[in-house]
Order: C-alpha cells, then structure tokens, then sequence
C-alpha cells in the first residue's frame, strides 16, 4: 500500500496557497494542518483546504507539535528559514523549506546539522527541478546532443509595483533580486556545468529601499570531469529582477547546436518542452557544411502540478529513501555563491 506524507504547511501566503494547490492533486502527499501567527489567517487559509479547526494553528509552535503532521513546509520570509526549520527539525518533523533555504551559506549549514542530528530530511524546494522537463534537459545536454557545452544564458524577471511592505524589498530579511529569484538561474548554470564557478562577477541596481532590484552574473566553470568538454570552460550569463522585464528563458549552447526552454522555472503541467537546434555555420563554413538540421521540440506531461511533484518528490525521499532532487552538496553550493555575489554587489558590484 502506497504511503502518504502529511504536510502542514508553515505560513499563509501566496506560496503556501499555490503549494497547496498543487498538493491537492499529488499522489503521495496531503496537507493535513497549516499555521499562522494569528489564529484568523490559520482559519481562513484551512477553511479554503477544508481543513477541520483543530488542525488551523494560530501559532507556528503549535504546527510543529502537531501529531497530525509528518513534514513541514516552511513557507516563510527568508529570514525565518533556519529558526523555524531547525524548530521543525527538532520536532522530529521533516522539512521542505521555500528557497533560498537559509540567509546565507553557514546558516545553511546549521540547518543541515540540524537535520542529520535529528535523522529527518530537509531539502531546498527548488520545484523546477522536481519537473520531467528539467531532467530531460539535463539528460540530453550529458548525451551531447549539443556536443560541447561552453554557454549558458538563463533570465528570471518581473515587474512589481508593490514596493511598500513586499518582503522582497526589505533588505533586513532577506530581500532582493539575487536572492528571490537569481538563485533559479544559479541553480540552473550550476546543474548544467555539473561543478562550482571559479570565478564570478555580478553588476546590478540598487534600489531606493535598500536592495538589488536587478542584476547580471557572469560565471566561469572549470571542465566537467567525465564529460567531454576538451578542456573548454562553460561560461553562464544570468539575468535577474524584479522591476524590470525579460524573457525568462534558459538557453544551453554547444559546439554542435543549442537547446532552449521556454518556461524553466514553472514548467506547465501539460505541455512543457524544450527545443533543440541544429548548428548555424557562418557565411563561410556553408560551402562545407552538410547543413542544419531544424529545430526539433520535446514535450512532456507531468500528470500533477508542479507543486505537486514536488511535494510527490520529497516524499518519496522521506518514505521510500529515493534520491533528493536537490541535496545538500547542491544548496550549500548555491548558497555560497549567492554569498560571493552578494558581497560584490554590496561593494557596488
């Protein structure tokens, strides 16, 4: 008999609402209790989930402690990761936290100790990762049907107006472009060079209200060992922002032809795809070349929501033993360039 994992989900805000959706329709994962810091905005958001009043905490203390909970999913403002986590951790509960997982790499650490000191899971909720769509990326960029991969172009932005009172623009707790919504693009150059930059520059904006609201890393891979890059380093440029607007692709270039992903980072639940094209000589190559192939589209259906597989995913981690999507070498790696770049931009970078 398959397993399910009870999830109560720490927090009541828009992501905690989209991950419950997704959950609904998931396999092996039911959100069973939820917790607020007001009782009000824990009844509220439950009676949406149909969730009784006694599983509505008003308190996140009293979420933690839940015997109707297996796992926590904090959903929580950057700053409040580790404490809450480690709280959950110590419960016995086991934790999927919203990225990035901790205000910065040691606290990551900590978090990670946590977790292996009290033999529970924890795992960054990278979602896009938990997608078919991002493995079958990942699996043809190893085949080589790019041949050599030397580039990678990737762009996550939006343009909010909502300045007053958004989280992401309080610098206290953890706020701006790097940190909401670079660490997909660096998460992605990352899985696709299969190893850590060895060198790193970033450039961007700061906004009045004391964080980077936009910016633009560039990244320098050493060679993957075991994949045959010949020697040739991967460089990435990455793009990132919250008041401005881009394409929010990911693009992978190689000696033989490219590939690119329309939506990378919430990858539909029918019809996601990437595209593989065939070289482009130059004008004077033509005469010797044998021609390009054109593009050729891969679809996939995942069946459940994107929060949904990624709950599905974790469980399967937590139940079963089965490989995390995102482990623990992968975030604290994340986590310290994100560090690295931080510290640029804050010395004007």
């Amino acid at each position: 008999m398959t397993r399910t994992l009870r999830y109560g989900i720490l927090g009541t805000g828009n992501i905690a609402g989209q991950f419950a959706e997704g959950v609904a329709k998931a396999e092996r994962s039911a959100v069973t209790a939820v917790g607020s810091r007001s009782p009000e905005s824990a009844a509220a958001f439950g009676e949406r989930l149909n969730l009784p009043p006694e599983k509505c905490h008003g308190s996140y203390e009293a979420l933690i402690r839940s015997d109707a909970v297996d796992a926590v999913y904090v959903s929580l403002p950057n700053h409040l990761h580790a404490e809450w986590s480690i709280k959950a951790l110590a419960a016995g509960k086991h934790v999927l936290c919203e990225k990035p997982l901790a205000m910065d790499a040691a606290e990551a650490g900590r978090m990670f100790d946590a977790a292996q000191a009290h033999g529970r899971v924890l795992m960054e909720a990278f979602m896009y990762r938990c997608h078919p769509l991002t493995g079958a990326v990942l699996a043809a960029v190893r085949r080589g049907d790019v041949g050599e991969v030397r580039v990678v172009r990737a762009s996550f932005c939006y343009r909010t107006t909502h300045i007053d009172g958004n989280v992401r623009f309080d610098p206290a707790i953890g706020g701006g472009a790097l940190m909401d919504i670079g660490s997909y693009c660096l998460s992605f150059a990352r899985m696709i060079a299969g190893n850590e930059p060895e060198a790193m520059h970033i450039t961007g904006n700061r906004h009045a209200a004391g964080v980077d609201d936009y910016a633009t890393a560039i990244l320098k891979f050493p060679p993957l060992p075991g994949v045959d890059f010949r020697g040739s380093p991967l460089v990435a440029a990455l793009s990132f922002g919250m008041t401005v607007q881009l394409d929010n692709t990911a693009w992978v270039g190689g000696t033989e032809g490219y590939l690119s992903v329309p939506v990378p980072w919430k990858p539909p639940e029918v019809g996601a795809k990437y595209v593989l094209h065939g070289q482009t000589p130059p004008k004077q190559d033509k005469a010797s070349a044998n021609g390009s192939p054109g593009p050729e589209t891969f679809k996939f259906d995942a069946g459940v929501p994107l929060y949904g597989l990624e709950a599905d995913a974790f469980a399967a981690s937590v139940l079963d033993g089965s490989p995390l999507p995102v482990t623990p070498t992968d975030t604290l790696g994340n986590m310290a360039v994100i560090d690295t770049l931080a510290e640029q931009l804050g010395a004007g970078g």
